[in-house]
C-alpha cells in the first residue's frame, strides 16, 4: 500500500496599501474602505464640542475606566455625570424644536451662556 503524504500550501498575508483590510481583499473604493472612511466621519462628530454637549464628561469616564483596569464600579459616578448631561442638554434640545428654535442643539458657545446663566452646573 502506497504511502499517503499531504502538502498544505500556505500563501502568506500580504499588508499593501491597496487593501482596507486583510481580510477584506477589494479595492480602496469597495464597501470595506467606505465602512472605514465612515467611521473616521462618525468619529470626528462626536469628537466636535458644537454637536457633543457632554465631551468633557465622556472624556472623563473614558479616562476613569483606563486608570482603573475597566472596573465599571470604580467609575459609576463619571457614568452618572455623563448620564445626567445627556438628559439635561436632550430636554433643552427637545424644548429647542417645539419653540421652533435651529439648531436644535446650542453650540458650544452658547452652552456656555446658558451654564453661566444658571449659576452652577445643572448635572
Amino acid at each position: 500500500m502506497p504511502k499517503l503524504t499531504f502538502q498544505v500550501l500556505v500563501e502568506p498575508m500580504r499588508f499593501t496599501g491597496l487593501y482596507c483590510h486583510p481580510l477584506c481583499n477589494s479595492s480602496p473604493t469597495s464597501a470595506c474602505r467606505k465602512k472605514t472612511v465612515r467611521m473616521s466621519v462618525v468619529t470626528g462628530r462626536l469628537r466636535d464640542p458644537d454637536i457633543n454637549p457632554c465631551l468633557l464628561e465622556s472624556d472623563a469616564s473614558t479616562r476613569c475606566m483606563d486608570e482603573n483596569n475597566y472596573d465599571r464600579e470604580r467609575c459609576s459616578t463619571h457614568f452618572l455625570k455623563y448620564r445626567n448631561c445627556r438628559k439635561f442638554w436632550n430636554s433643552v434640545m427637545i424644548q429647542r424644536r417645539r419653540n421652533g428654535v435651529k439648531p436644535s442643539m446650542p453650540t458650544a458657545a452658547e452652552r456656555d451662556i446658558i451654564l453661566g446663566a444658571m449659576g452652577k452646573m445643572p448635572y
